[in-house]
């Protein structure tokens, strides 16, 4: 059995259901916790294999063509229900959608697809392997921008969206293409989580996420911030899954908790817990692992959040996790 799977079983349970710390001027834990940046993209260790390949019809460092200054590109929202290709409609009857943004050239009349997504799949980027000969968690998890030539119309528009939403000129093009090589150079890995205190609007928000929507939001906050005038006649909802705790605790980082004896039960505690995602278990072992889920997060009421390359401990509330599908309107 694959990661992904446990994320489907994450999405049907929902259906049955319903480094250092970041602080303040003033010495208080900030939250959300900042997304932490990079100065530059490192590489990937042979051990994180993707099961399909990243990007196989584009630029994989995300570099996108230049266009004349005096052109028209036509900007398109796109969405589709995530792994389609395997599930077909089945993931987008629960509202878990991939999003990405389209482009049209007046100039050339090629069109463009730009999206953000996972380097080695979305359970690789959610749970870590556990390896016999490393003592930590080890994580394959980057995502990174995905820029080609082409709109697969039938892929964005039989289960999901394809509209236009604006327009723009060829210079306004380039300086969102220098913007999006920036981003995607210093933002490097992926995060599925959004945690928060309890479902309420206003509830405090301990982690966002850091996935193929924000990016999404991301470029459409720069396309607005260059002038860039972006309307759609529906709704614009997205994907939010979201994990309920109480205030987190942060428990320390890879050297800190598996290089030292005297964390040794911390070390211990976190490496059982992710024992039960690991990829490629039996039926049989599959069934323990969802009940040893059951009882880390629901009776135990924890959960091991991997956030900036570092561990913390998420006090679990009912409804403990639920998948949204909510507006947030252009900006």
């Amino acid at each position: 059995m694959k990661h992904g799977t446990f994320i489907l079983c994450f999405a049907l349970l929902y259906c049955f259901q319903e480094g250092a710390l970041s602080r303040g001027v003033n010495g208080q834990q900030t939250w959300p916790v900042p997304y932490r940046r990079f100065d530059h993209r490192p590489g990937t260790d042979p051990y994180c294999q993707a099961l399909y390949p990243f990007c196989p019809t584009g630029d994989r460092d995300g570099r996108i063509p230049y266009m004349k200054n005096t052109d028209v590109i036509e900007v398109f929202r796109l969405q589709a229900p995530v792994w389609e290709f395997k599930y077909g409609d089945l993931l987008g009857k629960i509202h878990i959608m991939h999003d990405a943004i389209g482009f049209r050239s007046f100039d050339t009349g090629r069109n463009y697809t730009m999206e953000w997504y996972e380097l080695f799949q979305l359970g690789n980027c959610t749970f870590p392997h556990l390896r016999p000969d490393v003592s930590a968690p080890f994580w394959c998890n980057q995502g990174a921008a995905c820029f080609f030539e082409g709109i697969d119309d039938v892929h964005w528009m039989q289960n999901g969206t394809l509209e236009k939403i604006g327009k723009m000129t060829g210079a306004q093009f380039n300086e969102m293409a220098q913007w999006v090589q920036k981003d995607n150079d210093t933002g490097i890995f992926y995060e599925t989580w959004t945690v928060r205190a309890d479902p309420s609007p206003n509830s405090t928000v301990w982690f966002d996420s850091y996935d193929c929507s924000q990016f999404v939001h991301r470029t459409y906050r720069k396309l607005a911030e260059m002038g860039v005038s972006l309307t759609s006649s529906a709704q614009t909802n997205y994907t939010k899954i979201y994990l309920f705790s109480g205030e987190p605790s942060y428990l320390g980082n890879d050297s800190s908790i598996f290089g030292r004896s005297s964390m040794k039960e911390l070390a211990a505690s976190i490496r059982a817990f992710y024992s039960s995602f690991q990829p490629h278990q039996s039926p049989q072992e599959l069934v323990l692992s969802l009940l040893h889920i059951f009882e880390n997060v629901v009776l135990e009421k924890t959960f091991y959040l991997f956030y900036n390359f570092e561990y913390w401990h998420l006090p679990m509330k009912p409804p403990y996790v639920r998948i949204t599908y909510e507006e947030i309107p252009l900006p």
